[in-house]
Formats: C-alpha cells, structure tokens, sequence
C-alpha cells in the first residue's frame, strides 16, 4: 500500500489522529490554528490527500495551486460546502464526506433547539443565577407547550427522519417536505405526512425545522417572504447551514415580532454571528455543536481514515461526493 502524503487541517479526537499518524505520513494540526494561507498553499504542493473540515474552506485557486500528488479531498464532515466540487472535479480531484454516523446527535440538538426556544430554559437560568428569582409564580417564565403542536420538517433525510421520531415522542404531527418522497411504509412508520407545497406546509406549521443540504437551489430557501408565510406564533430550527435562510430577513422577522422565536445551532458568517441575533431574546444560540460528542466526531475521523484507506489501496472511496 502506498503511505499517503496527508496534511490534515483541524485537530482530530486523539483516537483518530493516533490512526492516521500509524497509516500515513501525517502533517497534523495539533494547535488547532488555521494555516497562513502562503503556508497551506506550500502544503497542498507535496501532499496527496488533504483533511479539511466544514469550517476549512478549499477554493478553486487552493486546488488549481495544489501540487499533481493531490488525489483526494476527504472532508471531516457531512456537508461539502466548504469545497469547490467543480473545480476539484475539474482537477480530477475526489472528495469525500462522512454521512451516517452523525445523524442522532445533531437531531439530538434539533430537538434540544426546539426545546429551548419553545419552552425558554436559558433565560429562566439566567434570571436565577443572577438572583432575580423570586419564588414560583403562576405566570412566571411561561414558555410554550411542544404537545399537539405541528412540526414542519424542510429535508426529510437520515436527520429529518430521526428528529421526526423524537418529535412523535412528544406527542408532535409531523409534515415533511423534501426532494424525495418516503416510501408509504416509511411514512406510516414515522407517522409523517408528506407535503408537496413548502408554503402551505410553512403556512400550517408551529415550528419549522430546517434539514436540507446546501446548496444553490437552497441558497435562502426560507426567504422574506417564505419567512412572511410563517404564523407569528411559530418557531424556526435551523441545525443545518446558515445560509438556507436570509439571515438578514429572518432578523428582521425576530426583530417584528413576525414569529415567535427561532434556535439556531449554525450560521452564514461562522464563527462571526450577528451582534443583532446575539442582542435577540427570542432566539436560542448555540455554537454549531449537532455532531458535537466524543463518540459522533471519533465515528467522523474513522470515516475519514477509512476513505483514505481505499484510496491508498486503490479501491472505490466509500463515501465519494466527488
């Protein structure tokens, strides 16, 4: 087997790195610092496979700059977003993801998201760290009830589907709408029922939670005025990529009062979040944590390691995008 050449750009959970520095000749990363851009682009001349995350972006002139070695783009992460296709197609470059094994810890935050905005435990938390807790009141803290409530799913993939079970637990109806239609038996399973018409779906729903890969026809799919179909009671979730929605819209939308509130786990600028979504409170932040457990992101590294593995054995990549 050939020993790869890899530079791997984020730090890996130790199990992960410890296999790869065993199987290849691995430049790892472990002050977790972003390369200078002179640096990754003198990296990517020698290298025959590179290791980005979601939040390492890989242009078009990173891989036309890329020495001849380079073969393979094996992405820590699910969405590809963060890399050219075209031009790593182009280059006759493969890329690979790593699908399946983070599909309940991120509808785990979904569910958690929906929670939060729902029912308002931060700022209840809040108020009683700082003291400001002055006993149980019958109308204190109210938040709103998730039973019975309506929740429209936009992507209906592993993620929609393992949310959709959480929310029937709760006693939730769950509508879908997505590229391809489930099979009766899958939605008789999940109890979902499928929704041809996005706007009619978002116009019936409390709580809108968004599952759909990037990409450009999802650029903005909830926009002003899908957002302005959206009753002033109801919630966005959006565990997927900042860009599905218009951020600057949906602002504008919290900031009116339009709907009742939102829980957002990723973003358009990440890390930069808008100062006036963090000045919001009808609207749960978290720091882009859907895969965020020790067992998830060490399944994601050794899926990696796997598709470098076939590339240096020169079997097909089991989770080729590119």
């Amino acid at each position: 087997m050939k020993r790869l050449k890899v530079l791997v750009m984020r730090r890996l959970p130790e199990a992960v790195e410890t296999r790869i520095a065993k199987l290849f000749d691995a430049a790892l990363n472990p002050a977790d610092s972003p390369l200078p851009q002179d640096a990754f682009a003198e990296a990517l001349a020698e290298v025959d496979a590179l290791v980005p995350s979601v939040a390492n972006p890989v242009d078009a002139a990173a891989i036309a700059g890329a020495g001849p070695r380079l073969g393979l783009i094996a992405n820590f992460g699910v969405g590809v977003d963060n890399i050219d296709l075209e031009a790593a197609r182009a280059r006759g470059v493969a890329v690979t993801n790593t699908p399946g094994v983070l599909t309940e810890d991120t509808a785990d935050i979904a569910l958690a998201l929906m929670l939060m905005a729902a029912r308002r435990p931060g700022p209840a938390e809040r108020a009683l760290r700082a003291g400001a807790w002055a006993g149980w009141g019958p109308t204190d803290q109210l938040g709103t009830s998730l039973t019975g409530k309506r929740l429209a799913i936009v992507g209906m993939g592993r993620i929609g589907q393992a949310l959709a079970r959480r929310a029937r637990a709760l006693g939730m109806h769950v509508d879908y709408h997505s590229r391809r239609r489930l099979a009766e038996a899958e939605e008789e399973a999940l109890d979902a029922r499928y929704r041809g018409e996005l706007d009619a779906m978002l116009a019936e729903a409390d709580v809108v939670s968004l599952h759909a890969p990037y990409a450009r026809e999802t650029h903005h799919l909830l926009d002003r005025r899908r957002l302005g179909l959206m009753r002033r009671s109801a919630f966005l979730i959006n565990a997927a990529r900042g860009a599905i929605v218009d951020e600057e819209a949906l602002i504008a939308a919290l900031e009116a009062g339009a709907i009742a509130g939102a829980g957002l786990d990723v973003y358009v600028n990440e890390p930069h979040i808008d100062p006036r979504l963090i000045a919001l409170d009808n609207v749960v932040l978290l720091p882009h944590l859907g895969s965020a457990t020790v067992e998830t992101r060490t399944a994601m590294g050794m899926k990696v390691v796997e598709n470098l593995l076939a590339f240096a054995e020169g079997r097909e990549l089991p989770d080729r995008v590119v």
